[in-house]
């Protein structure tokens, strides 16, 4: 069975946030974070919301029902976006065999290191 107040617990330790700096955040008390983390109060869908938001984490991955987590990619250019697809697409299913890298996996960092040369 699902624990909702322990994966809110760990998002929130992970974030270095304690339960009154998620609470201002999210316009809730200390309480009533601590709360929800003993699985005393269930937060209405508005709080839910706003916790993803902190989070970066989808609703699913927050209440449970999908168990990865997300990769928040908003501000970022198309090319970076599109590097970062091609990076997890490449993690997903190598190109390269053997000892050393694929020439695909040559030109996505080469890629990568042109995004991070860039100044802004």
């Amino acid at each position: 069975m699902f624990d909702f107040g322990l994966r809110l617990r760990q998002l929130r330790e992970q974030q270095k946030l304690s339960q009154e700096q998620l609470g201002k955040r999210i316009g809730r008390s200390k309480s009533v974070i601590c709360s929800y983390e003993n699985n005393i109060k269930v937060p209405p869908l508005a709080v839910l919301t706003k916790m993803a938001v902190v989070f970066r984490v989808s609703l699913d991955y927050l209440v449970g029902i999908d168990k990865e987590e997300m990769i928040a990619i908003d501000g970022l250019s198309l090319q970076q976006k599109a590097l970062l697809k091609t990076v997890l697409a490449e993690f997903k299913e190598p190109s390269g065999k053997g000892d050393g890298l694929s020439i695909r996996q040559q030109e996505i960092l080469n890629g990568l290191m042109r995004e991070f040369a860039k100044r802004k």
